[in-house]
């Protein structure tokens, strides 16, 4: 006797292997690094995290973590054009950070 499968379950296997295939294409409706909000630094978030716009301006003797070069454009965890002024990052999800910014999360690329 052969088995077939249920209805149901063809169609959510066949919606699965759908949605999994569009993933790629999400990002094409995303808000491109321009839509985005500039983080400011009196964010609280940003705060929360050391952020400045100019990591040449950071205070080495407050900000113990910074290492002289480090910056947005050079971290892990920024997502965007490094070539441009601002772009999107894993750490402040909906905002724009600055290519020559900072955080406390600065990961270098390696």
């Amino acid at each position: 006797m052969k088995v077939t499968p249920s209805l149901p379950r063809r169609r959510f296997l066949t919606t699965l292997v759908a949605g999994a295939a569009a993933i790629p294409l999400m990002r094409i409706g995303a808000a491109s690094a321009g839509d985005l909000p500039h983080l400011s630094p009196s964010d609280a978030q940003a705060k929360t995290f050391g952020y400045v716009d100019e990591a040449s301006t950071i205070d080495q003797t407050k900000e113990t973590a910074y290492k002289a070069g480090s910056r947005c454009a050079s971290c892990q965890l920024y997502q965007g054009d490094r070539k441009a002024a601002w772009g999107p990052c894993a750490i402040f999800p909906g905002k724009a950070v600055k290519t020559t910014g900072w955080c406390r999360s600065y990961v270098p690329v390696s």
